[in-house]
């Protein structure tokens, strides 16, 4: 890719067909404004709320910012996997929970929701 062209690659795959390989994933739409969807003003207040944090830089801030939506979106996507095996169409408390039991990572969470 020269020049910074964004041109999608193509791979092929055991059948030997050729499937064009795209930059995005299916459903992710293109982030307007500081690239997240929690405030950043909220964020910060609630970082200046620990007594330790003397200055939250802007970088800082939008950095939590960001690693919150992805934890929210992977328990999210966990819970609906859930959902879905119970041939359900609403994520509820119970999917939540299987989430945080059945994932070892997820285990600072227990107890959380009660």
């Amino acid at each position: 890719m020269a020049g910074g062209d964004s041109e999608p690659s193509a791979s092929s795959n055991s059948n030997g067909t050729v499937e064009a390989a795209t930059e995005e994933l299916p459903g992710e739409e293109e982030e307007k404004g500081s690239g997240v969807r929690f405030p950043l003003a909220r964020i910060k207040r609630i970082m200046k709320a620990d007594p330790e944090l003397g200055l939250a830089s802007q970088d800082a801030v939008f950095l939590v910012a960001k690693a919150t939506e992805l934890f929210v979106e992977s328990l999210a996507l966990e819970a609906y996997h859930y959902t879905s095996q119970a041939k359900k169409k609403t994520v509820s408390r119970r999917d939540v929970d299987h989430c945080i039991d059945a994932i070892e990572a997820m285990a600072f969470l227990d107890g959380a929701m009660d």
